[in-house]
């Protein structure tokens, strides 16, 4: 199948938040971990989002450093290795703050703009704005300007509002009161962005949520938070939960906190610090084996097959699609690919 149309995509959202079940949206930055990305959801038989975050993007352009030459290669080279599998793909593109807008979202958008006058599909089909760092009536004076530019390039907004802990590509937070929404910060997005009239996006609100790897205990997650937030817009507006959420920062969360998020309106959670150790732990595991192999020991010639990048490169995929099943079974959207 192609690249998911924005209907489609509508239709894949639609389809998680009746049956209360989640895509995983995967980070990747290789034409090595977008293969995995593609085989792992193929296997599981569910449909799924990939996605590139600015410093993925930046990487993905060599030694270029563009974030947008970077997104493009990306999502050309995804088009047509995506077409060969049978489950719908939808293109994203993660974390953008305020000071990276100029430089990746809305170019992007814009090329996408461009593509729908011309008759073409929009190059992604969800772009993240994240505000977390500026006050939140700052936030949404950008989303408000971004969700219109979006609805003309045909692309879902995804915005963030709370704070997640940790750090990704640069962007730091402290694990505090912050990582909380409250209800408060979803009555003003309501207000300021609609729920769904204005055009559609994505919401990804926290509720202890904390970026990288950390112990059991170390942080503090409360889903319902997640419900608090439905109940009280939803109460407002006379929807039943208008909210389509996004679940961040969730490596080493519980299977029982994941589910309890689904039955709040999480349709989408984004897994990056664990695909990247499934996709690493075998490269190592071959390296450490074949020491003397992958290099030139004292002289000597080693081994051309153990240094070959495909050697250990076809373990690393294999092990990286591996995870990205388990992620399909943990937010239970194996098997309910759109046939």
């Amino acid at each position: 199948m192609p690249i998911a149309t924005p209907e489609v995509y509508a239709e894949m959202l639609d389809r998680a938040k009746q049956g209360g079940f989640a895509y995983p949206a995967i980070n990747v930055t290789s034409s090595q971990t977008l293969n995995a990305a593609l085989r792992g959801f193929a296997e599981a038989e569910s449909d799924g989002i990939i996605q590139v975050s600015t410093g993925g993007a930046e990487y993905l352009s060599g030694s270029l450093k563009s974030m947008v030459t970077g997104s493009v290669a990306f999502a050309e080279y995804a088009r047509v290795v995506a077409a060969q599998y049978d489950v719908q793909i939808a293109l994203h593109t993660d974390h953008c703050p305020k000071d990276k807008l100029d430089g990746f979202m809305r170019p992007l958008i814009k090329i996408s703009q461009e593509r729908v006058a011309a008759g073409q599909e929009p190059l992604f089909q969800s772009h993240m704005w994240d505000g977390s760092a500026v006050p939140l009536k700052e936030n949404l004076e950008i989303a408000v300007d971004l969700l219109a530019e979006s609805v003309k390039a045909k692309t879902i907004m995804e915005m963030e509002i709370g704070v997640v802990g940790g750090e990704e590509d640069g962007v730091s937070h402290e694990i505090n009161e912050k990582l909380y929404t409250t209800v408060e910060d979803a009555l003003e997005t309501a207000a300021a962005v609609g729920t769904g009239d204005k055009g559609r996006y994505i919401l990804a609100a926290t509720f202890g949520n904390v970026h990288g790897v950390y112990k059991p205990g170390a942080v503090k997650l409360r889903p319902e938070v997640l419900k608090e937030l439905q109940d009280a817009v939803g109460a407002e507006y006379g929807k039943d939960k208008p909210f389509d959420l996004v679940f961040h920062g969730g490596s080493g969360s519980s299977l029982e906190e994941i589910r309890e998020a689904l039955s709040y309106g999480v349709i989408k959670m984004n897994i990056d610090t664990d695909t990247q150790y499934a996709f690493t732990r075998p490269v190592a595991d071959h390296m450490l084996r074949n020491y003397d192999g992958v290099l030139k020991v004292d002289g000597e010639v080693g081994n051309k097959k153990q240094y070959d990048p495909r050697s250990w490169g076809k373990a690393a995929e294999a092990s990286m699609t591996a995870r990205i099943v388990t992620a399909c079974e943990d937010l239970l959207s194996a098997g309910k690919k759109i046939k």
